[in-house]
């Protein structure tokens, strides 16, 4: 296990061989954090049910040396996350001052390869094919996120539009998502970024399409986000960083490899149909960038 991994990494990466009480535990941790943080190993076994001695055997199997070492760690993860942005960036300033831009560059780095290294590690690929199968098959595919996901939605969307027409953004704002949610069916595909803070209309989004048949594919930072609960597909990704800001880096990776399953699956189609939108773009006189 990296030093440099989080507890909920290493909840992410372990949790399917876990035994069935260590399993308890874990989702006691991932799902009370503030506790576990701020309250005594005997107080945090009281409320759950779960031994101490399971606790204790947690922290070793999350490869902790005990539990006072997890619990540190969920204090400092509970910090992180509960603390404004303004004062974030704060102490972020204040941790960098004096630093020449190496050493930044090689914190970001380091995070960004961690984040990735944790979600190679952890990523179930044959149910990431088995949603890549959907997103080939549907007759539509609607693209939801809000708040700081939305951009990285755009670029996903962005890719997939060069070779599938049914592919939709939607969810930047009400007006524009409820008639695409309203005609939702059991065919259709519905794919969600969700990153804390979670946006309430991303998770009324995904309720909506599954409550209308719709296949719900998620991709979110935590095995607590509230979106996991509307979702057939659930890929989490890590996203820590020392910056005030959250990192995209792992869920990039994600993206840009069911795009490539996409691609991979569409055949001769495909390149018929990226050749035909350069044409166009040539005929328009615009500039050619990637």
């Amino acid at each position: 296990m990296r030093q440099t991994a989080t507890i909920q990494d290493r909840i992410n990466t372990a949790y399917a061989g876990l035994s069935d009480k260590l399993q308890i535990a874990a989702k006691y941790v991932a799902d009370n954090p503030v506790d576990v943080a701020t309250r005594s190993l005997r107080s945090v076994a009281a409320t759950s049910g779960v031994s101490p001695a399971t606790f204790s055997r947690l922290a070793r199997a999350l490869g902790y040396t005990d539990y006072e070492q997890l619990r540190e760690d969920g204090r400092e993860a509970v910090e992180r996350r509960v603390s404004p942005l303004s004062e974030r960036a704060h102490a972020q300033r204040i941790a960098t001052s004096g630093h020449g831009p190496d050493a930044i560059l090689q914190n970001q780095t380091g995070a960004c390869i961690a984040n990735i290294e944790t979600l190679q590690a952890s990523l179930d690929v044959t149910r990431l094919e088995a949603a890549v199968k959907h997103l080939d098959q549907a007759r539509t595919v609607l693209l939801v996120a809000a708040k700081g996901s939305a951009g990285v939605m755009d670029y996903f969307g962005y890719m997939a539009q060069w070779f599938k027409s049914n592919w939709k953004i939607v969810g930047r704002n009400g007006t524009e998502l409820a008639p695409a949610l309203s005609r939702l069916g059991k065919d259709d595909v519905v794919l969600a970024l969700s990153q804390a803070p979670y946006a309430h209309r991303t998770i009324a989004a995904l309720r909506t399409a599954k409550e209308a048949g719709a296949t719900t594919i998620i991709i979110t930072d935590s095995r607590t986000s509230p979106a996991l609960q509307f979702s057939d597909f659930g890929f989490i990704t890590s996203t820590e960083s020392p910056q005030f800001f959250s990192s995209y880096a792992a869920t990039l990776v994600l993206m840009e490899t069911m795009i490539s399953m996409l691609l991979a699956r569409s055949g001769p189609e495909a390149e018929t149909m990226i050749r035909a939108a350069e044409i166009q773009i040539d005929r328009l006189g615009e500039n050619w960038a990637s």
